[in-house]
């Protein structure tokens, strides 16, 4: 029965086209689903800050993670004639070890805010290329403790 609806298929030019056309529209769907399915998983990253993923560590192991700390002071550094880092990122008391390959942001250094794309292992955190991103401080916020300091009103009153 299958073999009959397609001899006739081709021997009808106009049903012919539209089967063609059908058929087409088809296979680019289901290409272009495979397609964004396969880079939306691989562009998908957890957001957690250290303690949440220090917490329970193996949960995380092997998955895509961007995780938000601290850089601990005295931690990092750098291996000799290379572009390697190895660091580690505090948050709540809890910390990651981090290691990295390739330049760091200009803002990097210990005590400053970071994001790190990467993956956790037993080792700890590999760090993706491209994957540190350091917080620049902003000229807006006021240090801790100290007051805030209110503009003048550009209004006048009479």
């Amino acid at each position: 029965m299958g073999v009959r609806v397609f001899t006739r298929l081709l021997r009808c030019p106009m049903q012919h086209k539209a089967f063609k056309v059908g058929l087409t529209t088809l296979v680019l769907a289901v290409a272009l689903g495979g397609l964004l399915y396969s880079s939306l998983r691989e562009g998908t990253h957890f957001y957690k800050h250290v303690d949440e993923v220090m917490a329970e560590p193996e949960a995380w192991y092997g998955k895509r993670l961007q995780i938000h700390g601290f850089v601990a002071e005295d931690s990092w550094m750098q291996k000799p004639n290379s572009l390697e880092y190895r660091f580690r990122m505090t948050n709540n008391g809890k910390v990651v070890d981090a290691s990295y390959s390739g330049i760091l942001p200009d803002t990097f250094k210990e005590g400053s805010e970071v994001v790190v794309k990467g993956r956790l292992s037993p080792d700890g955190f590999t760090v993706d290329p491209n994957g540190v991103m350091a917080k620049c401080p902003s000229k807006y916020q006021p240090k801790s403790g100290a007051p805030i300091e209110r503009a003048a009103s550009s209004s006048t009153s009479e």
